[in-house]
């Protein structure tokens, strides 16, 4: 026989359950930008809030590979606010260091492009809920600029 305590947890958990949550979306990988000691790539996370008032996004974690092999990570501590009833968009920046992209030749190959994976924790502070954490992830193949391409 259940006690009265665990009846009220699977009412909570029940109603929570139902409750609207944010949704979100991660873009394909792109090139940005360059310097001397690496490129930038960037993506962008579309946060969609069903809520009337802005929400607080608590960080943001991301993790790029390249070929099987770690070339970025960190974590967007309070990157700012979802806007309330609308859809919100966050730019990702990641630097690759030449000598990683170096030691892709292999995977480069003729057509200058490199596999990718990115995986990405947004993490949302959601009324009642407490943190939330959406994760997300996107791969694909992505073209590596070219001598022509920087002049």
């Amino acid at each position: 026989m259940s006690s009265l305590m665990d009846k009220a947890k699977g009412f909570v958990a029940e109603k929570i359950a139902h409750i609207p949550k944010p949704e979100a979306s991660l873009d394909s990988l792109s090139f940005k930008g360059m310097s001397r000691e690496s490129i930038t790539v960037h993506s962008n996370v579309n946060v969609s809030n069903p809520y009337d008032h802005r929400l607080p996004i608590c960080e943001l974690t991301y993790t790029l590979k390249c070929a099987g092999n770690v070339v970025a990570s960190g974590t967007m501590p309070d990157p700012g606010w979802i806007a309330a009833s609308e859809t919100t968009k966050l730019e990702i920046p990641a630097k690759i260091p030449y000598d990683f992209l170096v030691s892709l030749v292999k995977d480069v190959g003729r057509d200058w492009d490199i596999d990718y994976e990115l995986e990405v924790g947004l993490t949302i502070d959601l009324p009642i809920v407490g943190n939330f954490t959406i994760p997300l992830s996107t791969s694909g193949e992505m073209k590596l600029p070219t001598l022509k391409d920087m002049f």
